[in-house]
């Protein structure tokens, strides 16, 4: 390893941040449990398990009550929601919480499709989770059309030139995610939001592959909208909103009649999780005292929550390199999406794959029996799948790092991927 490498290795305390996580500490026949299926939701450390146990033993109480328990109940309410804020760097009343962002996606796109009809348009793309995609293409009921960009196939981007020819006055709004939970790709989603409001029209930012993988900081975006999976960032299953405040006060929700006007409560319909609110906010806080660690001149939460980008972002940079040379030697092996190492800043550590003719999930059961757990499908990249011919082949496999694995999970998964070639697995076709 080079210089550079082994003093991010020591700048970020690999060892620490395991001991953080007690599911790592998981066995399969015999072998150490590898988590390579970050993509569909992280494992979360012991902090965030005690939050969501505090809150039931110590706050378990509804919101709004003049007595002590929902009192806490609402104190930890207001702390998770300037936890988010500082985690996407806008206000704690432009933080709206919900079951997750698939489900907060259809509450909004019903409310904008309030003002919606024929001769509105709304753009989407090929690269995008379904629930980006979909809640959307549901408007084509009110007459709203859908236009959808598509990607260049060679590298599985974002065509922006495709996007931009899409783009008119009529335009309402444009969906995209800012990294794709299939094959890697980082979306340009500033220079996107810029175009978009050239035309008049809103953005709407999937952010939750790209969640634990890069800072985000809705300011310098200037989207309008943006939607997270804390799951996906070590913490507990739930969805998170980013609204501007000025929509969020514009827009009609629908709700019941007693329930709050106020933002954001206006657009939490019914009664939340809130012991998994207690584990967001704690998932923010581990992610701040990880940055605190790596940089002990951080202060502020905010600027701990960079500070801890700043190590994982290089680290997983090193896990991607190392991974993306190792499969590069596996005979038959092709991989979907960017592979040169000059342009990993375009991607994150996640990226899908097929060997030769096989299944998949014969591939996936393969790795599975040596404690290596991957995804094999489209993973609800229904649109990308197809549009690379392997929806009817039983999709891909994917394989998604985050900063808590090594470089030793990444030499086994090459090994084992190795004897799976070389027919140590099942036959092709199997």
């Amino acid at each position: 390893m080079s210089t550079t490498g082994t003093a991010i290795r020591e700048t970020l305390d690999i060892d620490w941040v395991r001991s953080q996580f007690p599911s790592l500490e998981a066995r399969v026949n015999g072998n150490a449990a590898t988590f390579l299926d970050g993509p569909a939701g992280t494992q979360v450390p012991a902090s965030v398990i005690a939050a969501i146990q505090g809150y039931l033993t110590q706050c378990n109480a509804n919101h709004g009550g003049a007595f002590d328990t929902s009192r806490r109940s609402d104190a930890m309410i207001a702390g998770a929601r300037a936890a988010m804020a500082d985690f996407v760097n806008c206000s704690s009343d432009e933080v709206v919480f919900g079951q997750n962002m698939t489900t907060l996606t259809f509450g909004f796109s019903r409310a904008i499709g309030r003002e919606l009809g024929p001769g509105d348009e709304i753009l989407l793309t090929v690269l995008d989770h379904d629930a980006n995609f979909s809640p959307w293409k549901a408007l084509e009921e009110k007459g709203v059309t859908i236009r959808v960009a598509d990607i260049r196939e060679e590298d599985c981007t974002l065509d922006l030139d495709d996007l931009k020819s899409k783009l008119n006055r009529r335009t309402r709004l444009v969906a995209v995610g800012y990294a794709s939970n299939s094959v890697g790709s980082i979306n340009p989603v500033r220079e996107i939001t810029q175009l978009a409001h050239q035309a008049g029209a809103l953005t709407y930012i999937d952010a939750v592959h790209y969640a634990p993988h890069g800072l985000i900081d809705v300011k310098e975006l200037d989207c309008d909208f943006l939607v997270c999976s804390p799951y996906k960032f070590f913490g507990p299953h739930m969805g998170t909103l980013y609204g501007k405040r000025e929509h969020l006060e514009r827009l009609r929700p629908y709700k019941v009649r007693p329930s709050s006007d106020q933002i954001p409560e206006r657009w939490e319909t019914g009664t939340l999780a809130h012991e998994l609110i207690a584990g967001v906010g704690a998932a923010v806080d581990y992610i701040a005292g990880l940055g605190r660690r790596t940089d002990s001149l951080a202060g502020k939460r905010r600027e701990a929550i960079a500070a801890a980008y700043n190590a994982t972002v290089a680290y997983e940079r090193i896990l991607l390199e190392k991974m993306m040379e190792g499969l590069q030697t596996v005979p038959g092996l092709r991989i979907f999406g960017i592979t040169d190492p000059h342009r990993f800043a375009e991607r994150c550590s996640t990226l899908s794959l097929r060997i030769g003719d096989h299944h998949p999930k014969t591939i996936a059961e393969f790795l599975a029996e040596r404690g290596m757990f991957t995804w094999d499908g489209n993973y609800y990249a229904l649109n990308l799948s197809d549009r690379l011919g392997v929806e009817g082949k039983g999709g891909m496999l994917r394989i998604g790092l985050v900063h808590y694995n090594t470089l030793e999970e990444v030499d086994r998964l090459v090994s084992a991927l190795h004897d799976f070639a070389r027919g140590k697995g099942p036959a092709a076709g199997a």
